[in-house]
């Protein structure tokens, strides 16, 4: 009986993806409910307290990776703001009490803990449609890492008013930047079709020259790298794009500072990301599919530096990080993510469906405005203004 080939393991996993998609939420919830501590409590009314964070989670997670950025730039300004009021049941701030309203250290946490199993769904999925460059991916990650670190170690002993004057400083950036990116889809064909030209695929591609097609990837999907550097791309749909990996520089600026916020405050990377990578040229849909590994990564790992980093920040360097907003897998509410985790896994999948379906530009619009309103109110936070 002969031992199936790396490829032929590869086109399995991703043919049928969705089963292992769903298997990674099932087990991770299994898990919580059995092993996650909880500082006493449990039973039914505490494991079902948040149940209604599912529709908001995955309402948001379908938003924001349909166009390729962090889902906690979404779900970080929704547990300051409508949070303390939906899990109070009032809207008079004298009513919330501790339980309603989050340390900033919290909310970034079950932002990032949810947003990486979201862009981690997605991101299969993209790669799934052949959209992803993975070599390119696996660069801008590589240089991010210290940055995401970074980033994690100043959210330790920041106060509270510094953390929401710079998380309204990148939401202000991250939606002046989405009004300038063109995530529009060029539909294949359509101009030279209407002109009476030969079809030509998305992006500049014409179909009748000579296109790869990997035998480890569903359909006719497949990429070739020429000897000039040349990338081109067919995605399961049949699409092709012609790009090049140059600008390593420009998108480096770009992720570090992206990176930092990301570790910071839960997001930056996806925003700052995509805004380079079309300014690169790198074709809008291999852009917005390469952005979710990137993004999901660098999440990844700002959610361990969360959980994680600030007790052993504290006891390695306890002169420094004394006074940190030190966080214990305890502290974790999981009652919240055993909700969040499951509700991002599927607007992960539901995003690409959503985004050939949809005008990119509409959605893009929606979340810019939505960003610069929660700015203003983040900035309204900080100077004591709310």
């Amino acid at each position: 009986m002969s031992t199936p080939s790396k490829a032929t393991v590869q086109k399995n996993f991703l043919k049928y993806q969705h089963f292992f998609v769903f298997a990674a939420p099932v087990l991770f919830v299994a898990t919580v409910l059995l092993f996650a501590p909880t500082g006493g409590a449990g039973g039914t009314s505490y494991w079902l307290e948040y149940w209604w964070l599912f529709p908001v989670f995955l309402t948001g997670a379908t938003i924001v990776n349909t166009v390729g950025i962090s889902g906690s730039a979404l779900f970080v300004p929704f547990l300051i703001f409508l949070f303390p009021i939906f899990s109070s049941g009032s809207l008079d701030p004298s009513a919330w009490s501790g339980v309603h309203v989050l340390e900033p250290t919290t909310l970034v946490k079950v932002g990032l803990i949810s947003e990486a199993f979201g862009l981690s769904s997605s991101s299969i999925a993209f790669i799934q449609y052949g959209l992803v460059d993975r070599k390119l991916a696996l660069t801008i990650v590589g240089g991010s890492v210290p940055f995401v670190i970074l980033g994690a170690i100043i959210s330790f002993v920041i106060p509270a008013w510094v953390f929401h004057l710079l998380l309204g400083l990148a939401l202000t950036a991250a939606a002046y930047l989405l009004m300038r990116a063109d995530l529009d889809h060029e539909e294949p064909g359509e101009d030279d079709a209407a002109a009476g030209e030969t079809t030509a695929a998305a992006d500049g591609g014409t179909a009748d020259r000579n296109l790869p097609d990997d035998d480890d990837k569903l359909g006719p999907a497949g990429v070739r790298t020429d000897d000039d550097g040349t990338v081109t791309r067919v995605d399961r749909g049949g699409d092709d794009y012609e790009y090049t990996r140059s600008g390593y520089l420009r998108r480096f600026a770009n992720y570090s500072v992206g990176g930092t916020f990301q570790g910071l405050a839960g997001f930056g990377s996806g925003e700052l990301g995509i805004v380079s990578m079309l300014g690169t040229k790198v074709p809008v849909r291999v852009a917005i599919g390469t952005n979710h590994i990137i993004v999901a990564t660098t999440a990844i790992l700002a959610s361990l530096m969360h959980v994680f980093g600030g007790g052993i920040l504290v006891d390695m360097f306890p002169a420094i990080f004394g006074d940190a907003h030190t966080l214990d897998i305890a502290s974790t509410p999981w009652n919240m993510v055993a909700f969040t985790v499951p509700a991002t896994v599927t607007g992960g999948q539901i995003a690409p469906y959503v985004s050939n379906a949809l005008e990119t530009s509409t959605i893009k619009k929606f979340v810019a405005g939505l960003f610069a309103i929660i700015s203003l109110a983040l900035f309204g936070m900080a100077t004591g203004g709310f």
